[in-house]
C-alpha cells in the first residue's frame, strides 16, 4: 500500500466510526478521569496513547483544555466533517458546546487537563467587569499573562523563579488552579500566619474567593500554572 493513502486511510476510517458509535456521557468515557468536581466545574485529566481512540462522548457545557504536551490528532464530530489538529504542549483555549466527538490520537501521547464549566449559560449573561481582559505583566521575578475571558472566565498563565512573587492582590470570586510544574508558594495575608501550599504537576485545586494576599514562590524550582478567575 502506498505511504501516502495510510493517514487518508486512518482519518476515513475515524469518520465511519463517528458516524456509526454509540455516544457516552464524558464522565462514562475511559480516558477522561475525573479528579475534581463541584457545582462549578467538574475537572478531566484526559490521557489518549498513541493510535487509539476514545469513545463517542458528549460535551455539553463549554469547557477550558489545557494541552500537557504536544500532539496531532484527527477529531471526528458527530454529524460533521473531521479536522486534523496539530496541538502544541502549554496551549489554552475555550471550546463551545454541545457536540460529541472522537478524539483519535496519531503519534505522540494525548495529554490534557479539561474544565467543564457546569453554569457556562448563567456565566455567559453575567455583568461582571474584570479590571483586564488581556496583557502581560512583569511581576518581581516572574510573570503574568491574561490570556482571554470567555464565558466571563479569566484563564491566565503564571509562571515564577524561586523567590518571584505576585504582589497584593484580591480574589472578589473563586479560582481553579492548574499547576504545570511541581511547586511550593507562600501566601501572606495581613494580619495573618503565611501558609505554604505545595502541588504537583497536572493537580487542579479550587480555591475560593473574598481575600487580599501576596504568593511567593518559596521552593527551589519554576512554578508555572494556569487559573481560571470566576465572576
Amino acid at each position: 500500500m502506498p505511504r501516502r493513502l495510510i493517514p487518508f486511510l486512518l482519518s476515513l476510517a475515524t469518520i465511519l466510526a463517528a458516524q456509526s458509535a454509540p455516544e457516552v456521557e464524558i464522565t462514562a468515557e475511559p480516558h477522561h478521569h475525573q479528579i475534581f468536581a463541584n457545582d462549578q466545574v467538574r475537572v478531566f485529566n484526559v490521557d489518549v496513547p498513541p493510535h487509539t481512540d476514545t469513545l463517542m462522548h458528549w460535551h455539553r457545557h463549554d469547557y477550558v483544555y489545557v494541552m500537557l504536551a504536544p500532539s496531532q490528532i484527527v477529531n471526528a464530530f458527530k454529524d460533521k466533517p473531521a479536522i486534523t489538529m496539530t496541538l502544541r504542549a502549554g496551549d489554552v483555549a475555550l471550546t463551545p458546546a454541545s457536540f460529541a466527538h472522537i478524539v483519535r490520537n496519531q503519534d505522540q501521547p494525548f495529554r490534557n487537563i479539561t474544565v467543564e464549566l457546569l453554569q457556562d449559560e448563567k456565566l455567559r449573561h453575567s455583568t461582571y467587569q474584570w479590571d483586564a481582559e488581556r496583557g502581560l505583566d512583569i511581576l518581581h521575578g516572574g510573570t503574568r499573562e491574561i490570556l482571554f475571558v470567555k464565558d466571563n472566565v479569566r484563564v491566565s498563565e503564571f509562571e515564577l523563579q524561586p523567590g518571584g512573587m505576585i504582589p497584593e492582590h484580591h480574589h472578589a470570586g473563586p479560582h481553579l488552579v492548574i499547576a504545570l510544574t511541581d511547586y511550593e508558594l507562600r501566601s501572606e495575608i495581613a494580619g495573618k500566619t503565611p501558609t505554604i501550599s505545595t502541588m504537583k504537576a497536572n493537580q487542579a485545586s479550587w480555591i475560593p474567593g473574598g481575600y487580599t494576599h501576596t504568593l511567593t514562590n518559596s521552593g527551589h524550582t519554576p512554578a508555572k500554572f494556569i487559573t481560571l478567575e470566576f465572576p
